[in-house]
């Protein structure tokens, strides 16, 4: 109870609906991630979240728990994001609340989209309810983030991620010591972490490394640890010289090969041609936006991440630094920005950066 004691009434139950919202994470990109609260004399009496994409919206999945509907001309509904006003995949929501005729509407933010953008507000107000826009409004923007960069910047949102050693490196040098002590070295972080990780792959639309990353690590770029979708595998490849037996081209899931010379698809691998003489990381984020990636999540090393870090490409950081040292290593990139997150997990420190 003390969590909520300096929230008001409105702000409680909106933080019921972005609780929901999470749920969302990883199944609803492109579409935002949206929860819905429905209370009547301050109990409860439906909730709902938008599950997957496609699918019905929050509201719609709260309305259709709602048993006794006569109760809705006397009830508050709470969403985190501005109802629709278009037909996409499914009908407009707002309208769908004008038909339930419910009194009062709160909403945590106006939805960006210009297909939406006040729309959906109006249509509430026109139909004569009581609306109520900005609870939480800071929060809903940051449960968001990757949606709102994808609609307003047009690009997907950029989550740069690497560990590093107490010493400062985050891998060790492979033409400095044997391949049996490369293997035994690299492993900078645990087995928990390595399980939060691919976590938050099944929750990004994409996955990226660099050629060396590729060729040395032999990485499959996946979720194994983690029941959820699979991200987009992307690897930087400019002249094509990564062999076939790795496991990116294992047909295991979707990927992209980014180089200078080639242009086609072989079922679920595709090779994506750009001009490497020009601004190839925004080249790529274009194609990446086209193809709806809202997000993508860049796991190293050293000269890709330094790439997007100098041309200040990247939209936060997750930073694991660890205990362990190694004698011989590639040193970690310099990270700066607005430190958003501290935590220790088994051991090691996780500091999440925003950039500023």
């Amino acid at each position: 109870m003390c969590i909520f004691a300096a929230l008001s009434t409105d702000e409680i139950y909106m933080q019921r609906c972005l609780e929901l919202a999470r749920l969302g994470a990883g199944n609803v990109a492109p579409n935002p991630m949206v929860g819905c609260v429905i209370v009547h004399n301050n109990i409860i009496i439906a909730e709902g979240w938008h599950k997957q994409f496609g699918g019905a919206h929050a509201e719609v999945n709260a309305l259709a728990l709602v048993e006794d509907e006569s109760l809705l001309n006397s009830a508050t509904l709470y969403v985190n994001l501005e109802p629709c006003s278009h037909f996409g995949k499914t009908p407009p929501c707002a309208n769908l609340l004008v038909q339930k005729n419910i009194r009062r509407v709160v909403v945590s933010m106006l939805d960006p989209n210009p297909l939406v953008a006040g729309k959906g507000i109006a249509i509430l107000q026109d139909a004569g309810m009581e609306v109520k826009v900005g609870v939480l409004e800071d929060e809903c923007h940051q449960l968001n983030k990757r949606y709102l960069t994808f609609i307003e910047k047009k690009r997907p949102y950029i989550i740069l991620k690497w560990a590093q050693t107490h010493n400062g490196f985050i891998a060790p040098d492979a033409s400095k010591m044997s391949a049996g002590q490369f293997e035994k070295d690299r492993h900078i972080t645990g087995k928990i972490i390595q399980k939060l990780v691919h976590k938050w792959r099944t929750q990004e639309g994409a996955i990226m490394v660099g050629t060396n990353t590729a060729l040395l690590d032999n990485p499959a770029l996946n979720a194994r640890e983690w029941n959820g979708k699979q991200p987009l595998r992307v690897v930087l490849d400019q002249h094509l010289r990564l062999p076939k037996h790795l496991k990116i081209y294992d047909h295991s899931q979707a990927t992209w090969i980014v180089n200078g010379s080639k242009e086609s698809i072989d079922g679920d691998l595709n090779y994506v041609q750009i001009i490497f003489s020009e601004d190839w990381f925004s080249q790529l984020l274009q194609r990446l936006y086209k193809a709806g990636i809202q997000s993508m999540i860049v796991e190293g090393g050293l000269q890709l991440l330094n790439h997007i870090i100098e041309h200040k490409a990247w939209d936060e950081a997750i930073v694991f630094y660890s205990p362990s040292q190694i004698e011989n290593g590639i040193p970690a990139p310099l990270i700066g920005g607005k430190i958003i997150q501290q935590l220790s997990i088994d051991g090691v420190n996780m500091i999440q950066y925003k950039k500023i």
